[in-house]
C-alpha cells in the first residue's frame, strides 16, 4: 500500500469524466483515496458478493474480518479403534507413495494455513520419507506414528520413533526403546493419544496389566516429561491428574473431535487449576474442522458444560471448572501451547 496510513474506500457508483463529450459510469466502483486525497487504487466493476475478496487484496479487512496471533494446533491426524482398522489405516498405505504423499500434504499445509494455523504438531503416517515431504514444505512439527500391534501387517513400523500412537498399538518392548531415547535426549518432544473414550481405556489396561492406570503405561517406560503431549485426556483419574502434573506433561485439548466422536467432555479448567499445560487441538479427521477458530468455539462450550455438571456435583467434588472467558480462549489457541 502506498501510504503507512489507511485509506478511505468508497463503494459505490462513480461518474468519470473521459472527454468534452463521454463519460464513464462505474455502477459497482471500489476506491482509495489517501491521506493526501489522491486516489491511490481503483476496482472499477466489483460485484458486493466479490467485495471481501476485493478488499483482501489490498490488504484490508471487512467488518466481518480480523487478524489473530497465529494459531497452534497440538494435534491433528486421523482416528479412533474401528475407523483406524476400516478407513484411516487403508489410507495411510497410500503415503508409501511419495508422490502421492506430496500432493496430499501440500493440500493439507495450504488448507491448515488458510485457516489461520501456523504452527502444527502433527501425527504423520509411518513412512519415512513421506514424513519428511511434509516436514520439508512448511512449519510443521511432524513425527513418524509407532505402532508395532494392532494396525494391518503392512502398517507395522516397529523402529524407535518419539510418537506412540497409542499404547494400544505398541508392545512393551518398542516403548522401552522409546523411553530409552527419551531419556538419552530429554529435549526430543512426545506424543501420544491418552484416554480418549473408555473402551480405549479398557484395551489398554487389558494389555498392560502390570500398569495401576493408563497414564502409568507411559510412565513405566520414561515418556513423560515437559515436552510431552497427551492428546485428549477426557477420562482422567485423579491420580492421573496428579501424575501428569507430576512429570510436568501437557495436554491437547481436542472439542471438536471429542464431540464429534461422542468421546465426552475434558474437564480442561480442572487441568488448568492443577497446573497441567492445555492447548488446542483440531484432531482432524476425528474431529471435522481443521479451523482453530472452530476449536475454541467448542472450547467454550465445553468449559460451560463442564461448569455445569461442576454445578451440580457436590461441594467436594475435586472437579471444579468454569466458563472460560474469550482471552482464556485465545491462550489456549496460541501461548499456551
Amino acid at each position: 500500500m502506498p501510504s503507512s496510513q489507511i485509506p478511505t474506500i468508497f463503494y459505490g457508483p462513480l461518474v468519470n469524466l473521459r472527454s468534452i463529450s463521454s463519460y464513464q459510469a462505474l455502477l459497482n466502483c471500489l476506491l482509495a483515496i489517501g491521506p493526501s486525497g489522491d486516489k491511490e487504487w481503483i476496482e472499477e466493476d466489483v460485484h458486493r458478493t466479490a467485495l471481501q475478496a476485493a478488499l483482501a487484496r489490498h490488504g484490508l479487512l471487512d467488518y466481518s474480518e480480523f487478524i489473530p496471533p497465529g494459531f497452534v494446533d497440538t494435534h491433528t491426524q486421523y482416528e479412533l479403534l474401528d475407523w483406524l482398522m476400516e478407513v484411516t489405516f487403508p489410507m495411510e498405505t497410500r503415503f508409501a507413495n511419495v508422490d502421492f504423499a506430496r500432493q496430499a500434504y501440500e493440500l493439507i499445509v495450504k488448507r491448515i494455513i488458510k485457516s489461520g494455523t501456523t504452527t502444527c504438531c502433527n501425527y504423520g503416517t509411518l513412512h519415512l520419507e513421506a514424513t519428511k515431504v511434509l516436514a520439508d514444505i512448511d512449519n510443521v512439527h511432524e513425527m513418524q506414528y509407532n505402532m508395532d500391534r494392532n494396525s494391518p501387517n503392512n502398517n507395522v513400523e516397529p523402529s524407535p520413533i518419539l510418537t506412540p500412537r497409542f499404547a494400544i498399538s505398541c508392545t512393551g518392548p518398542v516403548l522401552s526403546q522409546l523411553g530409552t531415547m527419551a531419556r538419552a535426549d530429554p529435549t526430543l518432544p512426545i506424543q501420544m493419544h491418552i484416554s480418549e473414550n473408555q473402551n480405549e481405556v479398557r484395551k489398554t489396561l487389558e494389555l498392560f496389566p502390570d500398569a495401576t492406570s493408563y497414564a502409568d503405561v507411559y510412565d513405566m517406560y520414561g515418556l513423560r516429561g515437559p515436552r510431552t503431549i497427551l492428546a485428549h485426556a477426557i477420562h482422567l483419574e485423579e491420580q492421573e491428574i496428579a501424575l501428569i502434573k507430576k512429570r510436568d506433561a501437557g495436554v491437547s485439548h481436542c472439542p471438536t473431535s471429542n464431540f464429534n466422536l461422542r468421546s465426552g467432555v475434558c474437564a480442561v479448567g480442572n487441568l488448568i487449576d492443577r497446573g497441567i499445560k492445555v492447548g488446542l487441538g483440531t484432531d482432524v479427521s476425528g474431529g471435522f474442522s481443521r479451523s482453530i477458530l472452530t476449536a475454541i468455539q467448542h472450547a467454550s462450550i465445553a468449559s460451560k458444560i463442564s461448569a455445569v455438571q461442576s454445578a451440580a456435583a457436590s461441594e467436594s467434588s475435586p472437579e471444579p471448572s468454569r466458563q472460560f472467558s474469550l482471552a482464556m480462549l485465545l491462550h489456549l489457541a496460541t501461548s499456551a501451547a
